[in-house]
């Protein structure tokens, strides 16, 4: 980074985005912007800067998970605080997005809640939106600012391209039939067979899982999805594979959740080994769940990313990998 870049630069935190933040600050040699957010009796929420931001390009790290009501809200104070001191350009950098499963009315009388958020974000005043695997891809759509969407499959791939050798004969076994096309890009990658779990979802804590579509008898089974949330899917496609011959299993996801039952399920199940990237902070769940968890971070793939944007660079460049998005 250039002394301009640290003089024009600015990338704040928010209470869920501190760790994820600093580490992006590191990456780029520049120092965390200073803020502080303070609550006050009643809950309620200020933000406040501690350094001049007038004229320059802001990005503030804040990812909306548990609890999702209080850090969103924190996100659009914090984006109405750098407006108001008449911040250049600012981009809310969200590595996990809440809300992203309310993206279309399946039934009757049922809101888009992705859609709101995209609309609060907006009017907070933020002018760019930067986020990380989407569950639903079109809420890029949802926003009229424009939105870089980022994928954690070369964080993730590398991980495991790292340790090809120990996972011997490979199948890459999708947990349901929309997380297809990116199976088949990390089977590509690994040089692995292609497996798919017929999965029925009854609401948004019960699923069953009905069938294998494929082979995995005698081989080690990976499983990649977007997030895990209370682990259910998972849990249940790990039993079907053992039940099918599988040798063992492991997971990977980019946004883990582990929310309710999810560690103590994921405890019990046969997987051996659980793979998410700090997108989330880690919480008391995560250490519940240490001796089969790893964590990769993503700070210096959203360095990059940040980078390339205060440059006015491509993003799409910074990825070499053919990564498929869930349909």
């Amino acid at each position: 980074m250039t002394a301009t870049d640290r003089e024009q630069l600015k990338i704040f935190a928010g209470t869920s985005g501190r760790d994820l933040a600093q580490a992006m600050c590191d990456h780029l040699e520049l120092p965390l912007g200073q803020a502080q957010t303070t609550q006050f009796p009643d809950g309620e929420l200020i933000v406040k800067l501690d350094e001049d931001v007038r004229g320059r390009d802001c990005f503030v790290v804040q990812s909306t998970c548990d609890p999702v009501n209080q850090n969103l809200m924190e996100l659009l104070v914090y984006i109405d605080c750098l407006r108001r001191a008449s911040a250049r350009r600012i981009t809310a950098v969200i590595p996990y997005f809440g809300y992203a499963r309310q993206d279309r009315k399946d039934e009757g009388r049922v809101p888009i809640t992705a859609k709101l958020v995209a609309n609060l974000i907006t009017t907070a005043g933020a002018q760019r939106v930067l986020c990380m695997d989407l569950h639903a891809p079109q809420i890029q759509g949802f926003f009229d600012i424009p939105v870089d969407h980022l994928t954690a499959a070369p964080v993730i791939s590398e991980h495991f391209r790292r340790i090809r050798g120990e996972l011997g004969e490979l199948t890459i076994v999708s947990p349901d039939v929309g997380n297809v096309k990116v199976a088949n890009m990390y089977a590509n990658l690994l040089g692995a067979d292609l497996a798919i779990i017929d999965k029925r979802r009854h609401s948004g804590s019960k699923v069953s899982v009905k069938n294998l579509i494929g082979t995995v008898d005698g081989t080690t089974v990976l499983m990649f999805d977007d997030l895990i949330s209370t682990a259910g899917t998972v849990c249940e496609a790990a039993k079907v594979v053992m039940e099918n011959g599988a040798k063992g299993v492991q997971v990977a996801c980019s946004h883990g959740l582990f929310v309710g039952m999810a560690c103590e399920r994921l405890m019990e199940s046969p997987i051996a080994r659980v793979v998410c990237t700090d997108s989330i902070p880690d919480g008391l769940r995560t250490k519940v769940l240490a001796p089969k968890l790893t964590v990769l971070s993503v700070a210096q793939l959203l360095g990059e990313a940040v980078h390339r944007i205060h440059h006015d660079q491509s993003i799409s460049a910074l990825f070499t990998l053919g990564a498929g998005v869930k349909r």
